[in-house]
């Protein structure tokens, strides 16, 4: 009986590792992904306020 309990143990911890594997990478693609909207969002404000001479952002510069 022990044995078999053993292996249940062992195979809960080999799922669970691999969640958290996949949970990782998937806050790892996350982040890239806010990173590049981010960037994005910085890019067309800075072109918004070019092209309406306004200062949107509050930086106290237009553009």
């Amino acid at each position: 009986m022990g044995l078999f309990w053993d292996l249940i143990q062992q195979s809960q911890i080999e799922n669970q590792k691999a969640r958290a594997s996949t949970l990782e990478d998937r806050v790892t693609h996350l982040e890239h992904e806010l990173r590049e909207t981010q960037v994005l969002l910085v890019k067309t404000l800075k072109a918004l306020e070019k092209a309406t001479n306004q200062d949107i952002d509050g930086d106290g510069i237009a553009g």
